[in-house]
């Protein structure tokens, strides 16, 4: 069973090149942990300390204005080893957009993350509005575009237990867990820590989304 890496998936072969990528098709028990929205002077702090403690890698698809309010946090996130994806400026639904607005929302997104030295591949549409117009445009951009398998719907203010078990209810090699961060989502910390000593004990493994694209496997 041979591995296609992330540059292949990103779009350098014929294999699936204008698809988001949801989940990735593997019989190894790993899994990502990614999380929406930030960074938050609230929950990044808590978030990035219970990651160092657990010794978790995950990726954090943040937005651009946030990103610009709390440029340090974003910084750390880097420095403690974790990816920076995109997740666009403002948080408007990119697959609306027009040609116009969409480069003028990447770019100024693409202008902040310069400004902290960093360049993502990855980006996540909000609201996961997408279509095969985008993605085609994000991927002539240089942006793979993910999704995810699993959406506890912690953004909905859902309690601890709820999320962990709507993870737990639907986990699998391979599996793209969307978390988030704010206020919205004020539970998301506690049952972050719940779910990697769950998942560990089960025998998961956590890394960062392009890790995770390098245990595609071609059956």
């Amino acid at each position: 069973m041979s591995l296609v890496t992330a540059s292949l998936l990103a779009g350098n072969t014929s294999l699936e090149p204008e698809q988001a990528v949801k989940k990735v098709p593997t019989t190894h028990k790993v899994v990502a942990l990614t999380f929406d929205d930030g960074p938050c002077s609230g929950t990044t702090p808590a978030l990035l300390a219970l990651l160092k403690a657990r010794q978790v890698k995950a990726t954090f698809f943040v937005l651009g204005e946030q990103v610009e309010k709390y440029p340090e946090l974003a910084i750390q996130i880097v420095k403690d080893g974790h990816e920076l994806g995109s997740h666009s400026y403002t948080h408007r639904h990119l697959n609306s957009l027009s040609e116009d607005e969409l480069n003028k929302e990447l770019n100024e997104s693409e202008k902040v993350f310069a400004s902290i030295g960093s360049k993502p591949t990855l980006i996540r549409p909000p609201g996961g509005g997408y279509n095969d117009r985008l993605v085609r445009e994000l991927k002539q951009r240089g942006y793979t575009t993910v999704l995810w398998s699993i959406d506890p719907r912690d953004w909905d203010h859902r309690s601890t237990q709820q999320i962990i078990d709507a993870v737990m209810g639907q986990v699998k090699p391979g599996a793209i867990i969307v978390l988030h961060e704010g206020k919205s989502a004020p539970s998301t910390p506690a049952a972050v820590e719940v779910i990697i000593d769950r998942l560990r004990d089960s025998g998961y493994e956590f890394i960062t989304v392009s890790e995770l694209l390098q245990y595609y496997e071609i059956r």
